[in-house]
Formats: structure tokens, sequence, C-alpha cells
């Protein structure tokens, strides 16, 4: 937004201080000088407010000596002042970088981070826009990782190759470089994609500090105006404060990734450990007896009935919530069977990770040989879960990864797409409706969204299961691949799935469900097509208010709104830029003729200021007056285009309201 300070200072300037108002009465020597300073101080008076008692005192006629007293109280005065700004400009700067260094310590999604890195360094520094850049080793150059105040979708997409632009000096050198014309500075490698870029989004003024991890850098953290500007020494200071704390983060996240990397091998080793371990002992008659049952798919109840049969005694399953906490991990940590009481305590475990336990009732005495049993019986129950536990995840992501191959549209083999479908027990020869499915409760925070998204999977990949189907992860939400038996429809598929979904994660969920598809593998983007198709009828049904239902493309879709007998065209651009529409209407602006100009000059905010004879900065305020409206992804292009159709709708219908007289 345009800061107009000298505005805000005449706003903030007391009535006091205007020309007219006696001074107080000064009293004797350099205290009576100091007395309206102190209030002007008091009153946190802007810096032209002290020139007043100064003007004052010479306009009626003090002496010299009271005049100097003044001057120097003045001095003094603003001093004070200047030293109080600095303090509360400190403060908040410390504040900004305590509170991120809060959200790192409690890491949770890296991009949150990031992003609040990136909005408290603009409004420390007051820019209109900052960014933050990384290295992609893969690729070899480099791409925008998060923006703030960023209004250009270009700037937003931007891929630099190394060492160009300013960003690459900063990146050479592994300093801090800034420069107050971006367009006149020759001291970088100047390339048209990165000028096209600044020039959409309108920068002049841009700094940028390194990311750096050890010695070398792995990014550059940015912050630019669309006007000229010196940035001071302490403001340099500040962004590369932020940028070590985005690098922090950033290698928080890689050692996160890491660990649990070599978290997964050792399971995975262990694992095997285990199974060795339990084929060398299979020499024992319990051994024996406990493989048999792992091999005839027996369950954890089973081995403790085997196991009591052996040690003639009861032995029970039981959560580790159940057991006596003490005697279990005591168990746990000793790696071996414990007394407690009458009964003996098995942990059933997998690394710290407790499962439950074994136990053994009313046996107080029990030999070495019984007890190494009981410990063999609990092993081979963590090996049981443990396995089932994989078997359901390693299926859940073996179909979420087929499903990704098919709507990914890769140059694939239709017969070996059709043999992985097998292994999971899915034709894909069989007809099949493509369904798309979102919460539509509102979470509290990013940690509770991404909880109920992974909710809404686990039950659509348990639901796939269950019907012989496939399903993964995507745009936010969940896609399906189901069967339509004969007799079935995609309609009544789609709300069957809403109420299933919606039961099963205890939230309303909303399904949109394409037209039946036959033969997925006859084409590379059948089923890219046809889950499109379910997102848009998705997307309908959110439009219309129905969240939580199940519909499919049969009952409605986007061209039928628009192209049907009775289309309700009115209704479509009410939903679509309504907002915008009411909000011209109500405050005599003119963001409807902003947008259509913005549209018409490639979204470049620089051509559309243009067209517009407005500054950059008008567009920008507009622009993102408009995202508030119509939501943070109305400059995707599937609502770019539903944007752009809506307008020329509107404009056809000829309730375009005249501009407005500026």
């Amino acid at each position: 937004m345009p800061r107009d300070h000298t505005q805000s200072a005449e706003r903030s300037a007391p009535a006091a201080a205007a020309p007219g108002r006696a001074l107080p009465e000064a009293g004797p020597g350099s205290g009576g000088a100091e007395a309206p300073f102190l209030e002007l101080l008091a009153r946190g008076a802007p810096a032209e407010a002290y020139e007043q008692p100064v003007l004052l005192a010479r306009a009626g006629g003090m002496p010299a000596d009271r005049i100097a007293a003044l001057e120097q109280a003045k001095l003094l005065a603003l001093r004070v002042r200047s030293e109080l700004e600095g303090r509360r400009r400190r403060e908040a700067e410390l504040s900004a970088l305590f509170e991120t260094a809060h959200d790192l310590a409690g890491l949770r999604d890296l991009d949150a981070v990031l992003q609040a890195i990136v909005q408290r360094a603009r409004s420390l520094l007051g820019t209109d826009v900052a960014y933050l850049s990384l290295n992609d080793p893969v690729r070899g150059d480099t791409y925008m990782r998060v923006t703030e105040g960023s209004v250009a979708a270009r700037f937003q997409q931007l891929r630099l190759g190394m060492g160009e632009g300013l960003g690459g000096l900063v990146a050479q050198t592994a300093r801090p470089y800034v420069t107050d014309d971006y367009f006149r500075d020759d001291r970088f490698q100047h390339t048209h994609t990165i000028d096209t870029g600044v020039r959409d989004e309108g920068l002049v003024a841009i700094l940028g500090v390194p990311l750096t991890l050890g010695h070398h850098v792995i990014g550059v953290l940015f912050a630019a105006d669309r006007r000229a500007r010196v940035f001071e020494r302490e403001q340099i200071a500040l962004l590369g404060s932020f940028a070590a704390l985005a690098a922090a983060a950033i290698d928080t996240a890689n050692l996160l990734a890491e660990t649990r990397s070599a978290l997964a091998g050792l399971e995975r080793a262990n694992e095997i450990i285990q199974d060795r371990s339990a084929v060398i002992e299979r020499a024992s008659d319990v051994h024996d007896r406990l493989a048999e049952l792992v091999l005839r798919g027996g369950g954890v109840h089973d081995v403790a009935a085997a196991v009591s049969e052996v040690l003639d005694g009861t032995v029970r399953f039981t959560e580790a919530t159940a057991a006596p906490a003490r005697a279990l991990e005591s168990s746990r940590a000793e790696g071996h069977a414990v007394r407690h009481g009458d009964d003996w305590i098995a942990a059933v475990a997998a690394g710290d990770e407790l499962l439950g336990a074994l136990v053994l009732r009313g046996h107080p005495c029990l030999d070495p040989v019984d007890q190494r049993t009981l410990e063999r019986a609990a092993m081979v129950t963590s090996l049981l879960l443990l396995a089932r536990r994989s078997a359901a995840e390693a299926e859940q992501r073996v179909r979420g990864e087929l499903l990704d191959d098919l709507l990914d549209a890769r140059d694939r083999d239709p017969r070996l797409l059709r043999e992985r479908a097998a292994r999971v027990h899915a034709d894909l020869d069989a007809t099949h409706a493509v369904l798309a499915a979102r919460l539509d409760g509102g979470a509290a925070d990013a940690d509770q969204e991404a909880d109920a998204r992974r909710r809404l999977w686990a039950a659509a990949s348990h639901l796939a299961a269950t019907r012989q189907g496939l399903a993964a992860a995507r745009d936010g939400g969940t896609v399906l691949l189901l069967p339509v038996t004969p007799g079935d429809t995609a309609t009544e598929l789609a709300r069957r799935t809403a109420r299933q979904l919606g039961t099963a994660v205890h939230e309303p969920v909303t399904v949109g469900a394409s037209a039946p598809v036959e033969r997925l593998t006859a084409a590379p983007d059948t089923v890219a097509a046809a889950y499109a198709e379910a997102r848009r009828c998705l997307d309908t049904l959110r439009l219309l208010g129905r969240a939580g239902e199940g519909s499919a493309a049969e009952d409605f879709g986007f061209l039928g709104l628009l192209l049907a007998g009775e289309r309700d065209i009115a209704g479509f651009v009410d939903r679509t830029i309504g907002q915008v529409v009411a909000y011209d209407e109500r405050r005599g602006t003119e963001l409807l003729r902003t947008l259509d100009a913005y549209f018409a000059r490639g979204m470049s905010p620089a051509r559309t200021k243009d067209e517009l004879h407005v500054h950059v900065n008008t567009v920008a305020q507009r622009l993102e007056r408009v995202g508030r409206l119509l939501g943070d992804d109305w400059q995707s292009p599937a609502r770019a285009l539903e944007i752009q159709l809506a307008l020329r709708l509107h404009r056809l219908s000829g309730t375009t309201r005249p501009p407005a007289q500026t």
C-alpha cells in the first residue's frame, strides 16, 4: 500500500503545536526551556512539531538567551525522540526475530515458517515486496520459493540460471547487495527472463542477502520496492538476520528428512534381523508353532493362545495403556519378560514404540526356558503387528503411485499398468469413475488442516481397497478411481462416497465424479481428463453452496452452466466475480476495469498501469484487493480462465457500471 508519511505526521501532530498557541511559562534556566519539548515527547509528536516552540519564542520577541536555551533543549529532545524511535524499532525487530525463532523451534511445515519470515521481513522493512529464492542443485538453477506482496504471476514463477541477476551476484560473493535502480545497475548480469519478471512486478530498488549453510549459499532473501529507495545499514542487517533464520529452517527440515530416512532404514534392518533370528530359533517346538501361525496368517490372539498351551497358563495380549506401566517399561528397557506380582509381562515393542504387551496370568514361578518362550512370543507378536501395518501402508502407497502414473499421463506401457493393477486386485479394463474429494470443514491452523487431509486420504485409501479401486492425495484433497457396477451410476457412486468418507473423518466431504470411463489405458490422458471433469464438478458443487454432497458430471458441468437451454449466466458471473462487482458498486472503485486491463496486458502490472494511466503501486493495491475478494488462487490458470469469461459475460450482459469519475 502507498505510504504517505507526511500526511500521517500531520494527522498525528497535536493541535497544541499550531502557531498562535502560547508557550508554557518558562522557569529560570534551561528547565523552563525543556518543558514544551517534554510535552511533545510525551505526546509522541512528529519531528516537525519541535520547531514550533522556537518559532513562537522568536515571534514573541523573547530574549536571545531564552531562544538559545530553547534551541539547545530542542536538539536534546530530538536526540531523545530519535533514541526512543530507534529502541521501539529494535524492539519490534527483536520481537519479530524471536517469533520467527519460536516458529523454527516448533517446525512443522517448512513452507509456513519461510512464509512467516518473508512476511515479517516485508513488514519491518516497509517494502512493497519480499521474496526468497532457493538453489536447485538437480536442475542447476534457482527458483522462487516464497513471495509476499507480489502480484505478477510470471515473477512468482521465475527460474533463474546460476549467477544471473542481483541474486547471482549475492550467491557468487556470499555478501548482501543493494541497488536503488535495478535496470541501471551494471554490476550484475541482466537477462531477458529476469528483467521481464522484474518489469512485470514493477520493482526498482532491490536488496538481497545470502542464505548460507556453512560456506555454501543455498538461496537469497530479497526485499524490494516499486520506487527508488536507499536501504539503511540496520535494515540490511535485519534482513540478514531473517536470512540466517530461513537457512536454519531449511537446514532443520533437511536434517529431519535425513533422520526419518535413517530411522526407516534402521526399522527395515531391525525387521530383517528379527526375521533371521526367528528362522534360526525355529528348532524349538514353540518357535515351530509360532512360525506356523505366522505362515498361516494368524493374529496376535492366536499367538497368545499357542503360548498359553505351551506354558500351561493364560496368556493375553493387551494394549500398552492397559498393562502395568512400570513393569511394561522395565520389560521394554531390558528386552526381557519381567515379573509383576503373580504375573509376567513381556513388552511388545518396535524400537522405542510400545505396541502392547503379552501378560502371563497366575504363573509366579517361571524357568528361564519358559521366560524365553514368552519373550519370543512377544517378538513374533511385534512382527505380526508391524507386518500388518507395513502391508497396509505399502498397499496404500502402491495404489497411490499407480493412480499418480495414470493421472500424470506419462508414456506408460498399458500392459504393465494392468499388471500392476492386478497385483492390488484392480481391473483397469472395467468401467470406472474418477472422483475428486475435498474436506469442507474449516481448520483452526495449518497442522490441523494437514491432519484432516491425512485422515481423508486414509479413509479414501481404505474405501478404495475394499472396492478394488485406487486412491491418492492430490491438489489439497483426494482422488479416487472406483469401479462402476452394472445398474449403478456415477451420481449414486459420488453421493455414496461422500457419505462414507464424511462418516469416516467426521467432517463434511464434497465429492465430484466424472462420467463412467471404459478402458482406462486406451489413451494416455484418459484418467487425467476424467479427473479434470470430476474437479470441475467438485468446484461447481462448492460454488453452488452444496458442500458435503456428491454429484457427477452427468448432472451438470462447467459447460452446462453456460450452454444449457436455461443457463444461469447471471448466477455464474455472480459466483465468479460478484464480490468484485459489489465492491465497485459500493465504493465507486475500478477493480473490474483494472482486471480487464490486467488480463488484456498479459497479467503484467507494469503494462496495466500504462493502460489505465495510473501508478504501478495503484495497480498493485487494486490487485491485492482483488486477491482478498476472490481468494489467493485467483491467478491460477483455471481461476483466471473463469474470471476472464465472467468479465466478458458481464460486459455482454449490458450491466457493466460506467467507469467511476476520478
